[in-house]
């Protein structure tokens, strides 16, 4: 999904949206992770059946796939494929917290 910015609904007051996911396959379960500096995990990448949305709320996640690295930053998500390999660690001096979706494949 492109970078989106915040916006305001229609007939909405003081109230700022911005999304960050939609039509990807159905949710599974969904978790909250608090990771302190240089945490992160697991020390392997790893592969599964199903996706990960991270949706990072505080600080900055680093995912590591393969060859490539993502940095996600506050208010931004990013879905990992669960086929490539991968891992997430925080990317910040300070605790990120990260919510994270589990999706099962449509």
């Amino acid at each position: 999904m492109e970078r989106q910015e915040f916006f305001t609904p229609p007939k909405h007051v003081g109230f700022k949206a911005k999304k960050l996911f939609e039509n990807g396959g159905q949710i599974a379960d969904v978790a909250i992770a608090y990771m302190e500096p240089n945490g992160g995990g697991p020390t392997q990448l790893h592969t599964h059946s199903h996706d990960h949305l991270f949706i990072v709320v505080q600080g900055e996640a680093k995912i590591l796939l393969n060859e490539k690295t993502v940095i996600v930053k506050k208010d931004e998500s990013f879905l990992v494929d669960g086929s490539v390999p991968h891992s997430v660690w925080n990317n910040a001096d300070t605790q990120t917290v990260m919510i994270g979706i589990t999706v099962t494949k449509q």
